[in-house]
C-alpha cells in the first residue's frame, strides 16, 4: 500500500489533531504493514528509522488514533490487540491456527445485517456498528 505523508497529514487535520512526527510515523507504519499489526510490530517497524521513540508514546498515539476514528482495534482469540488502518466497513477472517487476520468485504452481507437489525430492533440497545470476526482456518495452515 503506497502511503503518502500528505494524506496522513490531511487525516489529522480533518480530525483537528495536532500533526506530530510521532503520530505521522505510527499511522504510516500501520498503513505500510497492512496486516493488522500489534503494537510490538509497529514499534519494531518504527524503530528502524526512529530508534529513540518511546514505547509509551507509541501506545498513547495508538489510543489517540483509535479514539479519533483513524484506526480500529481488533482483538484476537489469544487476547492480542491488533490495529487496523482500514476504517471503511469490512469484516475479518481470523485464522485460529496461525493468528492471521484478513480483511473480508462483502456488500451483500453488510446489507443483510443492516436490514436484519433494522427490522428486528434490540430493545434498549442502539447499534453503532456491525463488524464480524469470522473464525476458521486457512487452507495454507
Amino acid at each position: 500500500m503506497k502511503v503518502l505523508i500528505e494524506d496522513i497529514r490531511n487525516k489529522f487535520s480533518q480530525k483537528g489533531l495536532k500533526i506530530t512526527p510521532q503520530r505521522v510515523v505510527i499511522l504510516e507504519a500501520i498503513y505500510k504493514l497492512n496486516n493488522h499489526p500489534t503494537a510490538d510490530n509497529i514499534i519494531e517497524n518504527i524503530r528502524e528509522s526512529h530508534p529513540n521513540i518511546a514505547t509509551g508514546t507509541v501506545y498513547k498515539v495508538l489510543e489517540t488514533l483509535v479514539e479519533n476514528g483513524l484506526i480500529r482495534k481488533v482483538k484476537t482469540d489469544k487476547d492480542i490487540m491488533r490495529y487496523d488502518g482500514i476504517i471503511e466497513i469490512h469484516h475479518h477472517l481470523y485464522c485460529s491456527k496461525c493468528d492471521l487476520i484478513e480483511d473480508y468485504i462483502d456488500e451483500d452481507l453488510d446489507n443483510l445485517l443492516k436490514n436484519h437489525f433494522k427490522d428486528k430492533n434490540i430493545k434498549g440497545f442502539k447499534i453503532e456498528d456491525i463488524v464480524l470476526q469470522i473464525r476458521g482456518a486457512f487452507d495454507k495452515c
